[in-house]
């Protein structure tokens, strides 16, 4: 091994073990990496590619998944012609040691140490356990705030979003909730469409973070009044909140804090449908009257979303969710992808520290 590799190898697995010390403790997280340090280089990296009107985050997965096929096939045809030995398969292990390495710090040095932080709670934002009368109280609001958005008729009449009116719409709800709580600034924009629409559709996700380019991909094949909510959660992940709960959170506040009607729609029917599935396990006999209680067009909206879903229903979607649960217990979420329905304890803490009409 050269002199070189030699310094490459102690450079990686030095980084990676300060990152690995430094996650132990959520306050230094907290003061040191995503108070000081993300915030430079998630600034730079949309710097760096936000003005690109594609997802180069995109591009780049697309690549690493084509080297892998291509070395896979290169693997599968030395082992046909048996021209595996020893010295092979150690420098192949070597080499894969040295990615996942390299792909560990990188991962979380430029994003991933935000798992370990202490997040919303140093800004006075805290979850705690809710009774099911809160539920049902949290619900009852959601419903009330769906009719009145339908009412002013702003919902139902306006024409569906081109994907510049609808990245910007978001830019202008964080710049609304900057008034009120500066901490949630957000400058530089780089929201993306994502290249990979129909798949995603396929695969149930609605939108993703790039922690390699800082880009936020939003799957804008989705139906139009979901996607505002999508593209204030992923924003929410670009602002250093990495835990879903915390985006759905800050997605909450943003979008809730738009002056366009479309936007607040679209986090009251995410949200009606996380309570709903909540206190339908709870109390099914709950949300009946309240679901019978929504305008027709909120109830025919919600028609629509289901019968969006069932068409890309398939085999492999609950193992990649699956997969994707497994990813994020690892990451600090021990609830898996019910880790996003822990929205509801931020809000209705929320709640009852501003009153349930800030809601």
């Amino acid at each position: 091994m050269s002199l070189r590799r030699k310094i490459t190898w102690i450079g990686l697995l030095v980084l990676a073990a300060a990152i690995k010390i430094l996650s132990f403790s959520p306050i230094w997280v907290e003061r040191y990496y995503s108070e000081r340090f993300y915030p430079v280089i998630s600034r730079l990296q949309r710097l760096l590619f936000g003005w690109i009107p594609f997802s180069v985050g995109d591009l780049l997965y697309l690549f690493v998944a084509i080297w892998l096929v291509v070395r896979l096939v290169s693997l599968i045809r030395r082992l046909i012609r048996r021209q595996v030995d020893r010295g092979w398969l150690w420098a192949a292990g070597r080499r894969i040691v040295f990615a996942l390495l390299l792909v560990y710090v990188l991962f979380n040095g430029l994003w991933g140490l935000n798992y370990d932080r202490i997040g919303l709670p140093m800004y006075h934002f805290d979850a705690q356990p809710y009774s099911t009368p809160d539920l049902a109280h949290l619900l009852t609001v959601v419903c009330s705030r769906l009719n009145t958005l339908d009412s002013l008729g702003g919902v139902r009449s306006a024409p569906p979003k081109s994907t510049g009116m609808l990245f910007t719409g978001a830019v202008e709800s964080y710049d609304s909730l900057a008034v009120h709580y500066p901490n949630f600034a957000y400058s530089t924009p780089s929201i993306k469409s994502s290249l990979y629409g129909y798949l995603n559709d396929y695969l149930g996700f609605g939108g993703y973070y790039n922690p390699f380019t800082g880009e936020a991909q939003v799957n804008t094949t989705l139906p139009d009044l979901e996607q505002p909510f999508t593209a204030c959660h992923e924003m929410g992940h670009q602002l250093g909140f990495a835990k879903e709960d915390e985006a759905n959170f800050c997605g909450y506040l943003s979008a809730r804090s738009s002056p366009d009607p479309a936007f607040r729609f679209s986090v009251y029917a995410d949200l009606y449908l996380y309570a709903a599935r909540e206190l339908y396990v709870r109390d099914s006999n709950l949300v009946r009257p309240l679901r019978d209680h929504l305008s027709p067009f909120v109830r025919q909206y919600f028609r629509e979303v289901h019968r969006f879903n069932q068409r890309f229903e398939n085999p492999f979607e609950p193992a990649v969710r699956g997969l994707y649960g497994h990813y994020l217990r690892a990451n600090k979420q021990p609830q898996g992808l019910m880790t996003y329905n822990e929205m509801i304890g931020w809000l209705i803490d929320y709640a009852q520290k501003k009153g349930w009409e800030k809601i």
